[in-house]
């Protein structure tokens, strides 16, 4: 685990899988790590993201992590998870969740301040971070994710970036805004806080590139569904192709099954029996 540990003492991307075999695939394209994504986890099992009455995850924890020890178990370089809010409210909680991580294999993981419907108080979010931290031990690469820029703009930068340099202060090892989608607004990120920082790309709110939010002094860029989100779209466009015109064109985008068999034969030899 401190493979992934140091990769944050440099930049690289890691790109979201939500199941063995797009982790695998993900594997074979050469990236240093990996994470889980819950919405594209959600997506695969019929489900929408964060869809419940109550802003609950719509995948139950169990789920989750049985599909989270699967891509874990796939793939030999460090994964990352998408923990949601930890699985509850209560500090406890989220230490239950951190050390489910753990136990799935995972070499970190994201939690987030938001549960759903409305963030938590500042304060609250501090204690569930340092909760995380005394749960995650020295090797866990914890992540604290702030909700705020996503919420059509009613949170102020200054207190998106306030609560990240608390969260820090608690123990986080990286920082998370999600929203953030202009590169001024990211440099003063880069800037203010005292930490690595994950940028996610490719949700199509934003026509940023990965070089430039490199250069721009970002850590680690993260894809989160838009990659299983555009497998979906994939399937819907071959879809449409053959009820209305009958053609095929998209089979020339498939892999081989050859290539396919050899592919996952080949990382099975690396799981556990």
């Amino acid at each position: 685990m401190t493979i992934f540990r140091d990769l944050h003492t440099g930049s690289f991307v890691m790109p979201n899988a939500w199941d063995a075999g797009s982790a695998i695939i993900l594997a074979e394209a050469g990236f240093p790590a990996i994470a889980t994504t819950s919405a594209g986890i959600a997506f695969s099992l019929g489900a929408g993201d964060h869809t419940l009455p109550d802003g609950a995850p719509s995948v139950p924890a169990d789920v989750m992590f049985d599909r989270i020890h699967q891509i874990t178990a796939a793939v030999t370089l460090p994964v990352n998870g998408d923990l949601e809010n930890g699985y509850g409210d209560r500090p406890e909680d989220v230490a239950r969740t951190i050390r489910r991580a753990k136990e799935a294999g995972l070499a970190g993981g994201n939690i987030e301040d938001y549960d759903g419907r409305r963030l938590y108080t500042e304060d609250l979010s501090v204690e569930r971070i340092v909760a995380a931290r005394e749960a995650a031990g020295p090797d866990f690469v914890l992540t604290a994710r702030t909700d705020g820029q996503l919420l059509n703009g009613s949170v102020p930068l200054a207190d998106s970036i306030r609560r990240l340099q608390r969260y820090r202060e608690a123990g986080a090892d990286c920082l998370y805004a999600p929203g953030v989608n202009a590169l001024p607004d990211l440099r003063t990120l880069v800037a203010e806080l005292d930490g690595p920082l994950n940028v996610v790309l490719g949700l199509g709110s934003t026509d940023l590139t990965i070089p430039a939010v490199l250069e721009a002094g970002v850590t680690r860029v993260s894809l989160g569904g838009s990659i299983a989100r555009a497998a979906l779209g994939f399937v819907r466009q071959a879809a449409e192709e053959l009820r209305t015109t009958g053609t095929l064109t998209f089979a020339t985008q498939q892999i081989p099954q050859a290539d396919l068999n050899h592919l996952f034969a080949r990382h099975a030899t690396h799981r556990p029996h």
